[in-house]
């Protein structure tokens, strides 16, 4: 069952989108909610389209040291760096974020982010779920598999969603499908040569035991040509029609709908475009990349400043029809060196998102495009004798902008020294509530089915934050 959020009251001669209330599977002659966007597209009431973003910054960052100063805190716990003023009257934010802080009013700032279930991977903030809830069927899906369920179709020029993440949700495979299977798992284009990142010693292996499809190919295996991909494609059909006879799993319609789709995509051309940053403007390209001296070394996973420019990709992959895109930026495990190595990130993350704002806003993107910013937990107040931050589960920080939502405040305290929140504790499921609404979904009420045909709930608590409708 799917159900959405109405809006405006209109007579049946033009109907809006958020008109339809409930689509369920014996509803609208049976319709698919792909089916059913198409159809609203044809009859001319389609909305504009909207996307998710998903900003990870990889391995927790540091809530005292980002928007929740402390500056009156113990020296142990207020740490190096000074308050600024931001555009929100009586809000301050770290110095090493000052276009943030010109920008306040276009960004909804959470300190009081509480829930975590305190596992070093990105899959919480990809689905809202703990990694053990449903883990005998296969886990609870990534929201972005949800949307490809929802969504898409096979016959999409690009994929419904791509995860971009580097380092640990790469090596951790953080984006997955869960439950709803293979068939339903992100694109995930290979951009390590794009953006370097170094991986940590123990995770090298990590993702070598993973296998060579891990990440998906952007181009035809030499000699083949599109012809011949799609002779290749006709004759797999007709031996995948066999097969599935004797196939009760229904594993077979999932990797038939899978690479149906990764051919249209390859055929297509334009999800290539779009990852390809050298046919954009060059005067673009300048504006994505951070003019930043460093003060201190970075730590060896740390990332650059064309970094930034990871957002410009996800740009593009928006306008050529994506619906979610996951990024990370690292490094935030600061378990060591903390405030030499936030010196190094923290302009980068800086620049980058602020331009990605401004940039989505100048092409009347930006209230289509939600935007969420967060990690895996926060890090602990007291600094540690390595000049280090451990991880922090008790609270953490999250930034959203973009998708309509009323921006320009601030939400939820936390006490003197940042360790636990004391007021408007906001759970990461009220974050996934907030995404879905946005994009038209009421995740209370809409199901999908597991493998036993039981439907399952899209989050089974959670609201949307009241303060940004």
């Amino acid at each position: 069952m799917l159900a959405f959020y109405d809006g405006l009251k209109r007579n049946c001669e033009a109907v809006s989108r958020r008109g339809f209330l409930v689509a369920g599977a014996a509803g609208l002659g049976g319709l698919t909610l792909a089916e059913l966007l198409r159809a609203e597209e044809a009859a001319g009431v389609a909305g504009s389209h909207k996307a998710i973003v998903n900003i990870h910054l990889d391995g927790g960052p540091p809530q005292m040291d980002m928007f929740d100063l402390k500056p009156q805190a113990p020296v142990e716990v207020r740490g190096e760096f000074s308050p600024i003023a931001s555009a929100l009257p009586g809000f301050a934010v770290c110095e090493l974020m000052p276009q943030l802080a010109g920008m306040a009013e276009k960004f909804v700032f959470i300190r009081s982010l509480v829930g975590a279930a305190g596992r070093h991977d990105a899959f919480q903030c990809q689905s809202g779920f703990e990694h053990k809830n449903m883990q005998s069927l296969g886990g609870r899906p990534a929201m972005g598999c949800v949307l490809t369920k929802l969504l898409s179709s096979p016959s999409d020029p690009a994929p419904p969603f791509v995860d971009l993440m580097l380092g640990r949700p790469l090596v951790r495979n953080s984006a997955r499908p869960g439950f709803l299977g293979p068939a339903y798992q992100p694109f995930r284009p290979d951009i390590g040569k794009m953006f370097p990142r170094e991986l940590e010693e123990k995770m090298i292996g990590e993702l070598a035991a993973l296998g060579d499809h891990h990440t998906s190919e952007l181009k035809l295996i030499a000699g083949l040509s599109a012809e011949r991909l799609d002779d290749r494609a006709t004759l797999l059909r007709g031996l995948d029609r066999i097969r599935r006879k004797i196939d009760h799993t229904g594993m077979m319609d999932a990797l038939d709908r899978f690479h149906q789709q990764a051919a249209g995509i390859l055929l297509s051309g334009r999800f290539a475009d779009a990852m390809d940053l050298s046919q954009e403007d060059a005067r673009t390209l300048a504006r994505y990349t951070p003019q930043v001296s460093f003060d201190g070394e970075g730590h060896a996973t740390s990332e650059g400043p064309l970094s930034a420019r990871k957002l410009l990709l996800t740009r593009r992959l928006i306008e050529a029809g994506v619906r979610c895109v996951s990024v990370s930026f690292s490094d935030f495990d600061t378990h060591s060196s903390n405030f030499p190595r936030m010196r190094r990130m923290l302009p980068i993350v800086d620049h980058a998102l602020t331009t990605f704002v401004a940039d989505l806003e100048e092409r009347g993107m930006l209230d289509d495009v939600s935007i969420v910013v967060w990690g895996e937990f926060g890090r602990t107040p007291k600094i540690n004798p390595k000049g280090g931050r451990d991880h922090w589960p008790r609270v953490g920080p999250a930034i959203l902008a973009g998708g309509g939502m009323r921006t320009g405040q601030l939400i939820g305290a936390t006490d003197r020294t940042a360790s636990t929140a004391v007021s408007r504790p906001v759970h990461y499921k009220d974050i996934f509530a907030t995404l879905y609404k946005n994009l038209g979904i009421d995740a209370s009420l809409t199901t999908i089915l597991d493998p036993t045909g039981r439907p399952q709930y899209l989050l089974d608590e959670g609201e949307p934050l009241a303060e940004v409708a």
